[in-house]
């Protein structure tokens, strides 16, 4: 398989992570969506990252959908086949995926834009604000080193995109007012897995 994207997207990275744990073998190609767009275009036309090359040649274009395949072929997925724990542990990856969706939006906001639009930078930071309480007292209803037990690809979307936040809005998070998610990253981000699919943000040229 062949995994398309640079690792500073958080969901390039969550795919990669899950692959890494799960001990398949893949080839990463770090394109960029605008830097190789050309290239990726041949794959997908949506020229978006993450874009995942099967051994078939058929391709996945969205990052929940590769984690869902991925999580078919293993015996211990990372998304729970029963309920309730499937829709649980799927609860707070979208929300972690939907803070870092809006990340990104604030980003392109004031990197593609002279004149930023006052009410749509507030109002990302606002979303991006109230997930993060919310993951947070969640969490903290939660005892122990993951959300469920097991790490899940919750943990995973949320430290990913955290990272991402981090880098990308420096001092937009509060991290001692959030000590719940800010331990479980850290202790994510320490793992050999996290560390092999890292890249320092690097703003599209």
């Amino acid at each position: 398989m062949i995994l398309i994207g640079q690792y500073d997207s958080p969901f390039v990275r969550r795919v990669g992570i899950a692959m890494t744990l799960y001990g398949m073998d893949f080839q990463h190609q770090p394109w960029s969506a605008f830097g190789d767009a050309d290239r990726l275009r041949g794959y997908n036309p949506l020229t978006r990252v993450p874009t995942l090359v099967l051994d078939d040649g058929f391709v996945l274009i969205d990052s929940h959908l590769m984690l869902d395949y991925l999580d078919a072929a293993v015996a211990e997925p990372m998304f729970p086949r029963t309920e309730p724990a499937r829709h649980r542990v799927m609860k707070v990856a979208a929300l972690a995926c939907g803070l870092a969706d809006k990340a990104v939006s604030l980003f392109y906001e004031r990197a593609l834009h002279q004149t930023t639009s006052a009410m749509f930078e507030a109002r990302c930071r606002a979303q991006i604000n109230a997930v993060l309480a919310a993951l947070e007292a969640d969490l903290a209803t939660h005892p122990g080193p993951y959300w469920f037990g097991a790490l899940t690809h919750a943990d995973i979307a949320v430290a990913c995109a955290w990272r991402f936040v981090t880098e990308a809005h420096p001092g937009l998070i509060d991290a001692p007012a959030l000590p719940h998610l800010h331990a479980l990253t850290a202790r994510l981000e320490a793992t050999a897995a996290f560390q092999a699919c890292y890249q320092s943000f690097l703003p599209p040229a």
